[in-house]
């Protein structure tokens, strides 16, 4: 291809008075990506725009295609409305599928019949799964998992089967595989290599990651051909596999990989590559000077890039192209960093070593799940690639090394561990390093929007788009704002959102100086707009903690968030579990008839959880009032399962039963319990009560961990369990019950004063200037002078506790709330099905399990 006669082009549509018609195929992410830019770049001068898209709806981002099996709106996922291309002239035209290509007349035509004319053409037509040629791949209940349309299928299909398979266990077929997990089905993964992610990951790093997904539910097969795919005995579908292995399913998604869409090229005789993709060149220029091709479908120098990243820049090349602009395309950074069911991986470069002289440093920490790899030149002083799975903390500044060839620290094994991972700031980094590759923003660029002004994470945003595309450079891009402010003397903005100009923590003391008591007021004298999902919960807890009133009060009702709005936990059916408070796990055989009594009553799933209580799942919203009542009628009250507030204090019988127990571990904990429920903090609160040091209850994995000795009590704090485990510290040793008590109300008054949003108290305590040795001094011996305030400030809040479920039940006006319809017709429970002797949501899994415990095995064993 000429590249100059493209240019000749593109210098004559810039000379012509008249609009030229510009048509663009395909409103996937890229083509959307390519109609931003040329607004942007005042293309819109030049040309008559119209976008076909092939689907129903408007751009979206295909990257967290699987978020709406966890919840997630569809709508959410848009790109932008049809109402933005409207707005800015274009014509956006949906379920418009191009059959044909004429170049000589240089028209288009639809499926429908209809023939449009254009002066310039853009393919961004994307690329299509692959399904490998196996006999029976055409069977029904066999799908791809590409558009929303096909989940739309999928999810289906998934309602009345039990298992799924995935066919292919590279990231696209892994991203499969979690949709199919969120469904609730069984899940499997089929990968023909010996590893998943065989592109990115190497043997160590796939086999890690194999066993972390394992963990979760999702079995993974490799090395397995799969020969055909027949009728199934137990299950609908059975893979025969070449080594004489079968495997039986239910549904079978392919997810072998992605082929360019260039069917329209191929017919319209573009030249393409000898295994597929439109030829283009630096400018994405098509072999015919008037078509470009961005994207999926395009071949450039030999290669095909499946990442969306890539995609984007070919979309600012082309428009350089159409516009007179200098920008080409000059191939991309393959790198990627995501998060699979919650597994961190990142591939940098050369992450196989197959670089000539390259070296390997490794870290293997089986223990944490943590794999990572580093790919050094012979010198050890140039990052070629990276690996990491199982922690991807480091993924940012190793892509920096990279991408800008920095001298490694001496020794770059340094780099591998906490110390040298955190040695070098961002603001080392050249101008010219890329910090959002999806919108080639570098790192001066950001630095320059900060300097013009832009003074918070939010703003660049805004005017950059750094951190708008998949997301991964927010750490990143954060660093560099604050590092930028502090350069320039100015004081990094830690503000709520854009309603606060302030954060958890100096919010809480105005209200609490200025005794604000709602949201509309401390909005008035120190916020601005009507608020958010961020500032409404966050303030609504505040206010709790502060006065304690009723979550339901007309004031409060429109800040609380699903699970408080209905005082239940929002289940993945829409219904709701009840949560009824027992303290240390202590409950009567009257208070367990109860529970299985209301259970069997209502139809709910029983459970007994590792916080020593019974939760009831399955409940429908209408149903909540009714089941309360008859619990709060046998003495029960709310475990405030759905609060960011203390859950449970879990114990162990101690010297009331066990021979070991030094102390009365159960009388302890229904103090502590009765005492600290109903207390509204930054996060979620556990407790644990040990009678000894053998530990039953894991005092020393919780926020607030307490273990008998023979003088006393040694109390343990800051601990947590969650997707980031941290042991407790020990505080102080060998005290009485009443200094117990006022160590933990000044701890805890004190956390809920000064915590974060969402902020666990074990990082509270890490991000703490001096850490435990400052909170030791501030509790223990009262440095700053806050601890009667504190103590009384928790008395308070203990003298006025109230059952929130008891509250509402006396309440017409908060009952009413929980009312589903405006008329009187009842509700209608979700699809079940039986398993185990109970039901539970159609999409659960199905396991089997030799003896079934049910509320009526509980009543009768009872009786």
């Amino acid at each position: 291809m000429d590249g100059e006669t493209g240019d000749q082009v593109s210098d004559q549509t810039i000379n012509m008075a008249a609009k030229q018609q510009l048509l663009v195929v395909g409103n996937g992410m890229v083509g959307h990506h390519f109609v931003e830019q040329l607004v942007a770049a005042g293309g819109l001068a030049r040309f008559e725009v119209t976008v076909l898209g092939a689907e129903p709806d408007p751009a979206y981002d295909r990257v967290h295609l699987s978020e709406v099996f966890g919840g997630k709106a569809p709508q959410a996922l848009r790109l932008a409305d049809p109402a933005w291309y409207e707005e800015q002239g274009m014509t956006l035209r949906l379920g418009a599928e191009v059959e044909a290509i004429d170049r000589e007349s240089r028209t288009l035509t639809l499926a429908s019949g209809e023939r449009l004319g254009y002066d310039r053409l853009v393919l961004a037509t994307g690329s299509v799964p692959f399904v490998p040629p196996i006999p029976g791949n055409e069977r029904a209940g066999c799908y791809v998992y590409r558009t929303l349309g096909d989940l739309d299928a999928i999810r289906d299909a998934c309602a009345q089967a039990r298992s799924g398979v995935v066919i292919g266990g590279g990231l696209l077929g892994l991203e499969a595989a979690n949709a199919l997990r969120l469904l609730g089905l069984e899940t499997r993964v089929v990968e023909f290599a010996p590893r998943l992610m065989p592109v990115q990951l190497d043997e160590s790093g796939g086999a890690l990651l194999r066993e972390k997904i394992g963990a979760l539910g999702v079995e993974a097969l490799v090395e397995k051909a799969t020969e055909c795919i027949e009728d199934g005995e137990q299950a609908r579908h059975r893979l025969c596999f070449k080594d004489g292995s079968h495997l039986e399913t239910d549904v079978i998604l392919f997810s072998a990989g992605i082929r360019p869409a260039d069917a329209l090229a191929r017919q319209s005789g573009l030249a393409v590559g000898e295994r597929g993709g439109i030829c283009i060149d630096d400018g994405c220029h098509s072999s015919d000077p008037a078509i470009l091709a961005i994207g999926e479908c395009a071949l450039w120098q030999g290669r095909i890039f499946g990442l969306v990243a890539p995609g984007y820049q070919m979309a600012r090349a082309a428009v350089a192209t159409l516009c007179g602009g200098e920008t080409r395309f000059a191939g991309a950074d393959m790198s990627t960093k995501l998060k699979l069911m919650g597994v961190d991986v990142g591939a940098i470069g050369d992450g196989h070593g197959s670089t000539e002289g390259a070296q390997e440093l490794l870290l293997l920490d089986r223990v944490n799940g943590i794999y990572k790899k580093l790919v050094t030149d012979g010198e050890g002083k140039r990052l070629l690639g990276a690996i990491l799975v199982g922690d991807g903390t480091d993924y940012d500044r190793l892509l920096q090394y990279y991408q800008n060839a920095l001298p490694l620290p001496e020794p770059a094994l340094s780099l591998l561990v906490a110390e040298g991972a955190q040695s070098a700031a961002p603001m080392a980094l050249p101008d010219s390093a890329l910090i959002c590759s999806c919108h080639n923003v570098s790192k001066g660029a950001v630095v320059a929007a900060v300097r013009a002004g832009n003074q918070d994470v939010a703003a660049i945003k805004s005017c950059t788009k750094a951190g708008t595309g998949c997301g991964g450079c927010g750490n990143l891009l954060k660093q560099v704002v604050d590092q930028a402010l502090a350069e320039m003397g100015v004081e990094a903005d830690h503000s709520l959102c854009e309603h606060f100009a302030y954060n958890r923590q100096q919010l809480y003391h105005l209200a609490r100086v200025e005794e604000i008591r709602t949201f509309d007021e401390l909005r008035d004298r120190h916020g601005q707009g009507l608020g958010c999902d961020i500032c409404k919960p966050t303030v609504a807890s505040i206010l709790a903690s502060l006065w304690n009133e009723h979550v339901l009060e007309k004031p409060h009702r429109a800040l609380q968030d699903t699970n408080d709005a209905f005082l239940a936990n929002l289940q993945k059916d829409g219904t709701y579990s009840v949560v009824p408070r027992i303290p240390g796990g202590e409950i009567t055989p009257d208070g367990l008839i109860t529970i299985g009594e209301v259970a069997r009553k209502y139809g709910l799933y029983t459970k007994i959880t590792g916080g020593q209580r019974i939760d009831l799942f399955g409940a429908r919203v209408d149903q909540l009032p009714d089941i309360w009542g008859e619990l709060i009628a046998a003495g029960f009250e709310t475990g405030q399962a759905y609060g960011k507030s203390v859950r449970t204090v879990k114990s162990c019988v101690g010297s009331t039963w066990c021979r070991y127990g030094v102390q009365d571990s159960m009388a302890l904990t229904q103090t502590l319990e009765h005492r600290y429920k109903g207390l509204r903090a930054p996060h979620k609160l556990k407790f644990a009560v040990s009678g000894c040091t053998r530990e039953c209850a894991e005092a020393q994995s919780k926020d607030i961990g307490v273990i008998a000795t023979e003088r006393g009590w040694n109390l343990y704090v800051c601990g947590n369990g969650g997707m980031r485990p941290r042991h407790a510290d020990l505080f102080a040793s060998d005290l009485d019950e009443a200094t117990l008590i006022r160590y933990i109300d000044r701890l805890l008054m004190f956390y809920v004063r000064t915590g974060d949003r969402l902020q666990r108290t074990s990082v509270w305590m890490e991000n703490m200037e001096g850490g435990l040795d400052y909170l030791k001094a501030v509790i223990i011996e009262d440095s700053l002078g806050l601890g009667a305030e504190l103590e009384a400030r928790m008395a308070a809040i203990v003298g006025t506790w109230q059952c929130e479920w008891k509250s509402t039940l006396a309440d017409p006006d908060k009952v009413a709330l929980f009312k589903a319809f405006l008329d009187e017709e009842p509700a209608t429970t979700p699809p079940r099905r039986e398993e185990r002797g109970q039901w539970v949501p159609a999409m659960a899994p199905r396991e089997e399990a030799p003896v079934p415990f049910t509320p009526e095995i509980a009543i009768k064993e009872l009786i």
